[in-house]
């Protein structure tokens, strides 16, 4: 390397340094204009949503209330969704699958799909405060480490389903390394399609983890690029086929949004 090569280099490490520090501070504060945007419009609609979290025949009413809640942090932090889509038409029931990769991905998916359906989540959220209170009456809270926990939330869901409402799983069983595209996907989900008959509709994060990694010190506000699959129908698959069918479909999408392992 002669001495202009080490010149030029020593002038883009500073430059990215430089940037590094001053994006820093900035990407703190809106994570914690996130959180507290995310409780203060909960407050806000707190009447609304408390009324309407009541009892499960009112879960309908419930459900557009988190939309609201979802568009307006969505909106407020300064994140708007790209939608690409071939989908004409969204099932009334389907089990929705997603890849799992930040704090976005929950109001993500209440916006983008306008069915009513529950999530089955970590009992982590209920600890949340405020968020948690209400996730906890009206989704179904798994504690992954415990066989007897996910057999029980296996059932809720199954009984759910007959009643009509759709199911929302993040198949990863939480978020991967930042170094990982896409974690392996559990069989849960795709146990229940079959068994249900019902199909999968199958949406790709592309942008969330970049605008909202777990780092408190990276990320920030734009145009997350989000993409909605026609749905994959269950009839003749095996859980394995349709496992690994619709994990292929979001990996492939991933690649689309540059999104490397």
């Amino acid at each position: 390397m002669n001495r202009t090569q080490r010149y030029v280099g020593a002038h883009w490490f500073a430059y990215f340094c430089a940037v590094k520090a001053i994006k820093a501070p900035f990407s703190f504060l809106w994570k914690v204009w996130f959180y507290i945007v995310v409780f203060c419009v909960i407050l806000a609609i707190s009447p609304f949503i408390l009324y309407s979290s009541r009892s499960e025949k009112q879960y309908p009413q419930f459900f557009r209330f988190s939309r609201v809640w979802a568009k307006g942090v969505l909106f407020l932090i300064g994140v708007r969704l790209k939608r690409k889509s071939t989908v004409t038409r969204i099932p009334k029931q389907v089990i929705i699958v997603a890849n799992h990769t930040s704090m976005l991905d929950i109001p993500c998916t209440l916006v983008l799909v306008p069915r009513t359906f529950l999530f089955i989540g970590k009992k982590e959220l209920a600890k949340l405060p405020i968020f948690g209170f209400f996730y906890k009456r009206t989704n179904i809270l798994v504690d992954r480490g415990s066989v007897r926990s996910r057999s029980r939330a296996f059932e809720i869901a199954a009984q759910k389903l007959d009643e009509g409402l759709s199911i929302c799983i993040y198949p990863e069983g939480g978020v991967p390394d930042p170094s990982v595209r896409l974690g392996n996907f559990k069989d849960g989900a795709f146990r229940l399609a079959i068994e249900k008959n019902i199909p999968i509709l199958p949406i790709t994060f592309g942008e969330n983890k970049r605008h909202f990694p777990y780092s408190w010190f990276e990320g920030g506000p734009g145009i997350l690029g989000t993409t909605v699959h026609p749905v994959i129908e269950t009839k003749g698959k095996t859980i394995k086929e349709l496992r690994e069918e619709t994990r292929a479909v979001i990996s492939k999408e991933l690649e689309f949004y540059g999104v490397k392992e």
